[in-house]
């Protein structure tokens, strides 16, 4: 049985890199969204009117379900939550 090791999670989930770059960038995303709601310290509707989404969607989010949720999808979000966005690239080490 041979043995593969692979960078992260994301990378051993997916077959190729491209996949695996979706994730890790909704993923990065969702938690920052995550992270914003929470400093927040409002109701879950409250938070949901501000990022324009509804409580369900909101609640998609916050549990981290990321087939719910396109890049697009997120990036709206995000710029709802008072983020500015900012895509960095850098060559495969």
């Amino acid at each position: 049985m041979k043995t593969e090791t692979f960078a992260d999670a994301f990378d051993a989930l997916t077959a190729t890199r491209a996949e695996a770059a979706n994730l890790k960038a909704r993923a990065d995303m969702m938690a920052a969204i995550r992270d914003r709601v929470k400093s927040w310290n409002v109701t879950e509707g409250d938070a949901a009117k501000r990022l324009g989404i509804t409580r369900p969607r909101l609640n998609d989010l916050t549990r981290g379900k990321l087939e719910k949720f396109s890049l697009d999808a997120l990036v709206n979000i995000a710029a709802s939550a008072g983020f500015v966005l900012h895509i960095e690239l850098a060559d495969v080490a």
